[in-house]
């Protein structure tokens, strides 16, 4: 997907979109390190947007493991499904999706990759998001996702934080990746 059919989409959806270009090929390679997907059987991708972190996910993951994208957005969906034919992606809200229905004949996601603007949003809707998926989340499995550097010594990145902690303990950071625009950190946990 063009940069500017990203900024397209963020100008009219900002609250969802939550970045006005595209994550990086490096943080993407620090969010595949942390999470380590290189290990899992199953993957869950929250909001992949432009695909930035899924052809990261598609190149990591081992031979054989499936994969399950929820974007809000119907472009970048309508987008990501020829760019990714071998992957599943379904338009829904993370707070709203029925996992159970989904995971009836599968076993539990291994890791939960997340692109989601986190600080934009609310803590209910994050609380509802959260609550949502991690029951979905293997014993010992991973969850990630990114925080720009900066932003999360904001009100709304402390208050993440602090709800990532109480759902899941021990919440590691990565470095820094300056290369990113945004430069951003990964946080990863283990359920």
């Amino acid at each position: 997907m063009s940069a500017p059919t990203f900024l397209h989409e963020f100008v009219r959806n900002w609250k969802t979109v939550g970045a006005v270009a595209p994550s990086s090929q490096a943080l993407a390679y620090r969010m595949m390190e942390s999470a380590e997907v290189g290990r899992a059987r199953h993957v869950l991708e929250l909001g992949p947007g432009t695909g930035a972190f899924t052809a990261a996910i598609l190149d990591a993951m081992p031979h054989g493991s499936s994969y399950l994208g929820i974007e809000l957005n119907q472009t970048f969906v309508t987008q990501l499904k020829p760019r990714f034919p071998s992957m599943d992606f379904r338009i829904a809200g993370a707070q709203e999706f029925d996992f159970p229905a989904y995971l009836a004949d599968r076993e539990p996601f291994d890791v939960v990759v997340s692109g989601l603007p986190w600080t934009a949003f609310p803590r209910c809707l994050q609380e509802a998001i959260l609550t949502n998926v991690l029951p979905h989340l293997s014993p010992g499995g991973r969850f990630a996702t990114f925080a720009y550097y900066g932003f999360h010594r904001l009100p709304s990145g402390q208050r993440f934080r602090g709800l990532l902690h109480e759902l899941l303990p021990g919440v590691e950071t990565s470095r820094v990746v300056w290369g990113n625009v945004p430069p951003a950190f990964v946080y990863v946990a283990r359920k």
